[in-house]
């Protein structure tokens, strides 16, 4: 089951896998009474449940071909929509740490993973406090030089091959990498979503693969 998380201006959010979308929405109309509507547009679709609650997905890797409104549950289009096979570019990264691949049908197929020790805040005063944190940016710095040469390397030597890129991590991470010209053609083509995940490592990578194919549904309740 699909764990829900509160997000940010009110409601809830749920990630749900391609595979169960059409019965997510089969037992969301179930809970609510039934489905009144369903406004399809080409980059989000809506359902309005009899009860005033909606559920909002966001389209990944859209737009989508068909749209209007419909009366009950439509959710046709989205479904096909999210079930096409995709190759995508997923990027993760956080201070310290990021890692990169190439997913193919949920599965990382080509990938790089680095670590780079970057010391966290110091407390201290001072010239010694200075001193620290003159280290910190330049690891920092280092860090995320490593990040984008993997970046350039993996990702955007493949972009051609791919349907979409997937972002993740710390997005001050992400704003420094955005920085480095290489990757522009990269950035251009990210989804606007940013996964959260932990520190990234290849376990991460594999995981977030499942996710970055998934469809965030957002949820209201009058």
């Amino acid at each position: 089951m699909a764990k829900a998380r509160q997000v940010a201006g009110g409601g809830r959010a749920v990630e749900v896998e391609p595979d169960r979308l059409e019965g997510w929405f089969g037992r969301f109309a179930e809970r609510n009474g039934g489905v009144v509507s369903t406004v399809v547009e080409p980059g989000s679709v809506c359902v309005r449940a009899a009860n005033g609650v909606t559920a909002t997905v966001t389209v990944p890797f859209g737009p989508l071909p068909v749209t209007g409104t419909f009366d009950g549950l439509a959710v046709a289009a989205l479904v096909s929509h999210m079930l096409a096979p995709r190759r995508i570019a997923l990027l993760l990264v956080r201070l310290g740490g990021h890692s990169v691949g190439i997913v193919q049908g949920g599965r990382v197929v080509v990938s790089r993973t680095d670590r780079h020790l970057v010391h966290g805040r110091s407390a201290a005063g001072g010239w010694s406090q200075q001193r620290f944190a003159r280290r910190r940016e330049g690891q920092a710095r280092q860090a995320l030089r490593a990040a984008a040469d993997d970046a350039f390397e993996v990702l955007v030597a493949r972009l051609s091959e791919v349907d979409g890129v997937v972002l993740g991590g710390d997005r001050r991470a992400l704003d420094g990498l955005r920085e480095d010209r290489r990757l522009g053609p990269l950035f251009e083509r990210a989804e606007e979503r940013v996964l959260d995940i932990g520190e990234p490592r290849l376990s991460v990578l594999v995981a977030a693969a499942g996710r970055a194919l998934s469809a965030v549904v957002r949820i209201w309740e009058s």
